[in-house]
Order: structure tokens, then sequence, then C-alpha cells
């Protein structure tokens, strides 16, 4: 842990603050956004980002440190309060679901403009739909815009009013439609890429600061790569606060370029950076115990979003698709791993003694450093809707999972301290995890150890990130895996329908099943239909408990200790609402402020 401040104390840099005055005329019908205070024109805000930025096409990105940026360069027809965790009105001024539970129609507000002052209108509402719906394109939004695999129908009677129906009941819409979701890009720039077969390269990173068309709050003014993204305001923006000044108010939102998280820790003491999203445990005590001399302060903001688990490797050989093969040496049915590895690892028996080996409540003042919660669920109590606090789980009962374990017929017949099966192989695996995630690799060697005490072997085996998703989701060369989740934005059940559906792209243990592998798995997927076509939110939520009784009863993951979540931000700017929810510090930064 670092600890002293850099020479000369931890110096707040003062931001830019030249003077702004907003010349363009008021929205006809702006949204009017309460805020704590009212702030004023000027200043930057500094946060660090560890990667370069792969593309400024929000409908097109699909790592964080894109959609970081781009989520604040579109708006969307809902805005989403990280704070409240609830839906607002964005785009769209007012919304309403006819009594047939079909047909939703969105009001768009007047006046609303790009960042070249073209206005916004329901032309690109549907523009951004089509873009949605576009097989070749396919961008991961488009799954939560089709029911059944059918694509809704979507219409505009007028500049202002777009009509969607949806021919099925379909709940999770307003999900599909916050930012982060469905975008809204400008017709009148981006159709020739759409026309043409370009637009998944359109708005890349070598795209001209003034070629980049937003709708959002901000605007890209400078790219340097491996050194700074830089925003400004959107002079025509829609969003005002309560006193009827065009947000945001920051003249620049600035995303500086850092190799890795000491370095941000360290940028964030010498006054480098105002403010830091993604922070380590083992500083946490440094941070709180700095905070008048810093002029910052620590926010507490509960358990994280992020789940954290290891799981199985329970994927088997599927008939090929159109195109594809069969993988050398391999059969249909037959498992990627070791039959007699999969024969343990299919067993829930197995996987529920595992779980009870497991020791989370003293990973907590190790690895944790004391800011930690046990979890049994992809939700945290953070989560203001859909927690379920009582799920069942397998907790730590070491006497429970050596008689679990024993009931298998296991024995360690030889006395080496490894169990072997009824046919005498021992019980032994590897794991693996991102070899530069260090609390990743500490918690599987907490594992190993825990493991070690009930007579199972587990053998470590860190590589590096790219190696594991190419394990995890193409060759499947592994036991087991050790990973985690980040929540969705809103946190509900529908944003992670590629985890719970057995067709998943992220099921982790057996994913894109092309039929469900176990009943459990076709009535998860049977629950998960109720639940989007479920008007009823208590129905939706009694659904929702059932599918995680059923993960937790199968032990598919074997669950792990979330963080107890805080985060830096400098005292001198107003407004600052951070949230549990991504983007923890930036969510709302059109209504910071600087206060020198």
């Amino acid at each position: 842990m670092l600890a002293s401040f850099a020479a000369g104390g931890c110096r707040r840099r003062a931001p830019e603050a030249a003077e702004y005055r907003d010349t363009v005329p008021a929205a006809a019908e702006p949204l009017i956004k309460q805020l704590p205070a009212v702030g004023r024109y000027g200043g930057r805000f500094v946060l660090g980002q560890t990667q370069n930025p792969r593309t400024f096409n929000d409908l097109m990105a699909t790592e964080t440190s894109s959609s970081d940026i781009t989520n604040r360069l579109f708006a969307a027809l809902l805005d989403y309060n990280n704070f409240t965790q609830q839906f607002e009105p964005g785009l769209a001024k007012s919304w309403e679901l006819a009594p047939d539970h079909l047909t939703w129609t969105f009001h768009l507000r007047k006046g609303a403009g790009f960042s070249d002052g073209h206005p916004i209108t329901a032309d690109d509402v549907l523009f951004s739909f089509a873009i949605a719906y576009d097989d070749t394109l396919h961008p991961s939004i488009q799954d939560l815009l089709k029911i059944g695999g059918r694509k809704f129908d979507v219409s505009a009677p007028d500049p202002y009013t777009v009509i969607v129906n949806t021919q099925t009941p379909y709940s999770a819409l307003l999900d599909a439609l916050c930012p982060g979701g469905l975008s809204i890009m400008p017709k009148h720039v981006l159709e020739a890429s759409l026309k043409d077969g370009s637009f998944a390269s359109a708005y890349n990173v070598s795209t001209p600061p003034e070629k980049l068309v937003t709708s959002g709050a901000w605007r890209v003014t400078q790219y340097v790569p491996n050194e700074k993204v830089v925003l400004g305001r959107n002079p025509y923006y829609f969003g005002y606060d309560q006193a009827n000044h065009r947000l945001p108010y920051l003249n620049e939102l600035v995303f500086l370029s850092v190799p890795d998280q000491d370095a941000a820790d360290l940028k964030f003491r010498a006054g480098d950076l105002h403010g830091l999203d993604n922070t380590k445990p083992e500083n946490y005590r440094w941070y709180e115990e700095h905070q008048k001399e810093g002029n910052f302060t620590l926010y507490k903001l509960g358990p994280e979003m992020n789940s954290r688990f290891f799981w199985f490797n329970l994927n088997k050989v599927q008939p090929p698709l159109p195109g594809e093969k069969l993988p050398p040496g391999k059969k249909i049915g037959e498992p990627f791993i070791d039959p007699i590895k999969y024969a343990w690892f299919n067993n829930p028996v197995f996987r529920r003694a595992v779980s009870m080996a497991v020791d989370q409540a003293a990973m907590i003042p190790s690895i944790f450093f004391g800011h930690g919660v046990k979890s049994w669920s992809l939700d945290s109590a953070s989560n203001k809707v859909w927690y379920v606090p009582d799920l069942i789980h397998y907790d730590y009962d070491l006497e429970g999972a050596k008689k679990l374990l024993a009931s298998l017929g296991w024995k360690d017949s030889d006395g080496d301290g490894v169990l072997e099966d009824t046919h005498g192989n021992p019980i032994s695996f590897t794991m693996k995890t991102n070899a530069d995630n260090n609390i990743r690799v500490s918690t599987a060697n907490f594992v190993k150890d825990d493991l070690a005490r009930v007579g199972i072997k587990m053998t470590l085996v860190p590589v590096d990130f790219n190696t594991l998703i190419t394990n995890l989701r193409s060759d499947f060369q592994y036991d087991s895996i050790l990973l985690g989740l980040q929540s969705g934005v809103p946190p509900s059940p529908v944003n992670g329908l590629n985890f719970w559906r057995s067709s998943g792209e992220t099921h982790q243990w057996f994913i894109k099943q092309q039929k469900p592998a176990t009943p459990q798995e076709a009535r998860i997927d049977h629950l998960l239909d109720e639940i989007i076509t479920n008007p009823d939110l208590e129905a939706e939520k009694k659904a929702y408990k059932e599918i995680q009784t059923i993960m937790n009863e199968q032990a598919w993951l074997i669950w792990l200790p979330i963080l107890d979540y805080a985060v830096p931000i400098s005292n001198k700017f107003g407004n600052l609402q951070p949230s549990i929810l991504a983007h923890r510090v930036l969510w709302n930064i059109d209504r910071v402020f600087y206060k020198g």
C-alpha cells in the first residue's frame, strides 16, 4: 500500500475555468433536472482510464474502455437514475403503455439537437432501431429488442411520436431504451454508412472529432492515443437545471490514460485525477485517513454490483451449425474435458461440497482487507428492486463438505491427503483465472487451500485474459475458471439474459446450448419468458427468486465474496452523487460543477 502524499502534499490542481455563455436558443421542451445545487459554468473533471477506447460508436461498443466514453456522448429515449434506481424522462418527455400491454407510445421533446445543431426527431429514433435490428451488425442491444426471435414493429406517425408494438407483452422494453442501450444516432450523418455496410467502422477512433456528431450532453473534442480523450459540451443539449441553465456545467471531461490501477492511485494522490472509479481495497484505509488534508471524500457505496465466482466446465460437443465442423477427434455429445473429471463436475453433490469447503468469511479480512461481504447471487443488497436476501445457499461447513464427498464413495485410500473416486482416480483439477488481476489470483489460491482441507487437489493456472476468454468461449480447454460478471444498468434480470438463458454466450458452465442440457435449465428458460412477458412486477420477482433458487440448489456457480465498494473524489466539485452502479463516478457528470 502506498503510504505518503507526493511531495508538497495532495495538490488539487485548479481545472481550467474559462467563461462560457450559452448563445443557442433554448430548447422548446427542455428536460429540467432538479439538482441538489444550481452550479456554474467552467472547469474540467479528469478521470483515469487504463485502456484506449476502440470506438466512439456507442451501438458498437462492447468493452468498458469504449462505453465509459460513448455512454456520455449519446442520449436515449429514457434516462436511468443510478442513485434512485428508477427510470426518468430523457429524449422522450413522456410515454404510456396501452391496455393491451403491447403498444408503447413515446412522446419526444421538441427542440433537442445533435451537437451540430441538427434537430433530433422520430426519424433518428427509427434510424437507431434500424441499426439495432441489422442482422449483419447484430449490436448487443438487438437481443433486448426482440422476443421469441421476433423484432418489434416501430413506427412514427409524426416527427415527435414513436410507437413500439412488441406483439407480445414485454416488460423489459424500458431497460433497452436507457443510456447504454438504444442510443440515438444521427441519421443525417450515418445513414449512408448503414446503407453501404460500413457502419461498424463508422465513428472509429481515427474519425476527426468534428465529424463525431452526438446526441447527448457531450461531444469529443480531442483524442490522443495512449494519452487522453477530451470531451466538451454539446451546445445544443436539451438538458437544463431548475434555473434554466443548459447542462453540462463543466467545460471538459477528460479521460487520462494510465497504465494500471496503481498508477491511477498515484495520480489521484498527486492531484492529476479528480476521482477514482476502480479502487483497490488495500488503499481504502489510506483514503479514509487522508481525506481532510487531501481535500477529497471517500464515498462508501455499499456492496458492489459485480459478482465473483468460479465454475466447472460442463461443455459438451453439439451438432455443428452450418459452416462449422466438429472439433478434431470429438463426437457429438462428448464432453470437451476428460470424461472422468466431467463425471465429477456434473454431479451437484460434488459442486455443493466444493461450495461448503470454501470459507468466504475467512477471505474477507485477508484478500479484501476487511472491505467485503459474502455473496450468493449476481445481485447484492445494493440492488433496490431485485435483491433476494434469503436465497438457499451452501455456506462454509468443513465437516458437511467431507460428508457429502464421502457419500459419493470417495476415500483417501493411499493416505496422501487426496481423495480418490470409486475407480481410484485422484480428485484433482486445474483452475484458470487472469494473471493480471491480483484479487482473483489471491482468491484462487485461497480456494486451493480450502479444497485441500477436504481432500481435493486444485492447481492454479494463471493465464492472460485473452487466452482465458478463448478457453471460455471457443476451445473449452479448462477444468474450472474463476471470474465474475458486471451488473447491467438497469440492474434487472433482463440485462442478464445472456447469462441466465441456456443458449446465452455467458451461460458460463455450458455456453450457447442448442437446447437446454438439463431440466433445471429448461425451467429457468421458461421462467425468463415469464419475467419478460409479465407486466406484474411482483410476479416477475417471484419467478426470479425461483431462478436463483434453482441456480443455488444446482451449485453451478461457486460464489465468492464481493467488495464493499468505496470511491475517492475531490471536494472541489458540486452535485456529486457517486453510485454503486456503473459508471460509479460519471453517471451524472452532466450535472457536476467545479466549485473551486
